[in-house]
């Protein structure tokens, strides 16, 4: 018997879920693309966007992935021949590095691996180094989705500034934003990259460059850049069209507007406060978990979690088994462990992940968090007690 039969619950990492005002708002028929109200609307969503980026500089808006974000945030700062340095926490850091690689830059990948965060100190001591020079740009993940490791960006930049390096600061942000704090001028970022099917509550296909006056400048000394990567027209239109390098994406435009009044209806600051609390009741029944078996979240220290998304392990088989008795029985997915063992890995059945960014509540965390544990239970996964009283005990706090 099954009985997974009703709404399902899609619990990964990203697509995120969609809010029925978002999805209500693309129910609408295609609008005149050339001016009049679709105009008038994106003019209110780029200010709206410089927002939640915390930054008073510019955004180019592309029809395109988060991998369409990277490849047009190096298109747009580094050349061929060019040496950048990627600091990797996970799967999508290297992910980022093998684009620009394959447009010609010589990226050095700083390696911390899939525990442990970016290490400012390590990073200051090759920004030192007399070669360091050469990096025209220093490339970050703040939120890996592959290990849920959040980096410390400011203190990037702090060791950026104490070894004099001139480069770049380019970051990408495509689980972080509006899930976990991030503040683009605060934190001396040149540029960010990001996406709207995570934080932002969209559907998949936009992502987003913002970048700085300086980075702009940088752009200048570029002999080319590809007419549809390029982000000056796109952040600085003549015509409306150029925004998008052709047909506006109006119905994810559509959307996009009715996700962002959700965040700024709640306040900001209210969004990452529910983030951090929803996702310290998760952490606190995994603990319980982990307590008598073989649980265990892939982050230690809850400081550099991520409260968009939590990677753990059981130890294979158990991590796929787990996963696809919630989705065949509970009408629940996980996301897959995915970069956390190379690919054909036994290993890799061994990890999971709970996507919890966006619009999500208490009641979709517990709801979560009590399938998992009637998973194992169906499973015989050994595991520790008082998981789901420690996870309610953490949402009374609120």
């Amino acid at each position: 018997m099954s009985l997974r039969h009703g709404r399902p619950y899609l619990a990964i990492p990203g697509p995120s879920v969609m809010p029925d005002r978002v999805l209500q708002a693309m129910q609408q028929p295609a609008p005149n693309i050339y001016g009049g109200a679709l105009q008038d609307m994106v003019e209110t969503i780029v200010p709206d966007l410089k927002r939640v980026a915390r930054t008073r500089h510019n955004v180019a808006i592309y029809t395109c992935n988060g991998h369409g974000g990277w490849e047009a945030a190096v298109a747009n700062t580094l050349a061929p021949g060019d040496k950048a340095l990627l600091l990797a926490t996970g799967r999508f850091g290297h992910g980022w590095a093998e684009i620009a690689g394959r447009m010609g830059v010589e990226v050095e990948i700083l390696d911390f691996g899939r525990a442990q965060p970016i290490d400012a100190a390590r990073v200051a001591e090759r920004l030192q180094a007399p070669d360091a020079q050469d990096f025209r740009a220093v490339m970050a993940v703040h939120v890996d989705t592959s290990t849920s490791l959040r980096s410390d960006i400011a203190a990037v930049r702090q060791a950026m500034n104490a070894a004099g390096h001139p480069g770049l600061l380019m970051v990408d942000c495509i689980a972080s934003l509006g899930c976990d704090a991030f503040d683009m001028d605060g934190w001396g970022v040149d540029v960010m990259v990001t996406g709207s099917q995570k934080g932002l509550m969209t559907p998949p296909g936009l992502a987003f460059v913002f970048f700085s006056d300086r980075a702009a400048e940088n752009r200048k000394r570029l002999s080319q850049v590809s007419y549809y990567w390029d982000w000056e027209p796109r952040a600085f239109p003549e015509e409306f069209y150029q925004y998008f390098g052709g047909t506006a994406p109006t119905h994810h435009l559509f959307a996009l507007r009715a996700a962002l009044d959700m965040l700024h209806d709640e306040g900001l600051e209210q969004v990452l406060s529910r983030h951090a609390h929803l996702a310290r009741a998760i952490w606190a029944a995994m603990d319980r978990w982990g307590a008598c078996g073989p649980m265990r979240l892939n982050v230690a220290d809850p400081a550099h979690r991520s409260h968009a998304v939590t990677a753990a392990q059981l130890g294979a088989p158990h991590g796929t088994a787990l996963r696809d008795w919630l989705t065949e029985k509970a009408g629940v997915t996980l996301g897959i462990g995915l970069g956390m063992a190379p690919p054909g890995d036994p290993a890799w059945h061994g990890f999971f992940r709970i996507g919890h960014m966006g619009h999500v509540n208490a009641h979709m965390v517990l709801g979560v968090l009590g399938t998992v544990e009637a998973g194992l239970n169906a499973l015989d996964i050994p595991h520790g007690t008082g998981a789901l009283e420690a996870a309610a005990a953490v949402i009374a706090e609120g």
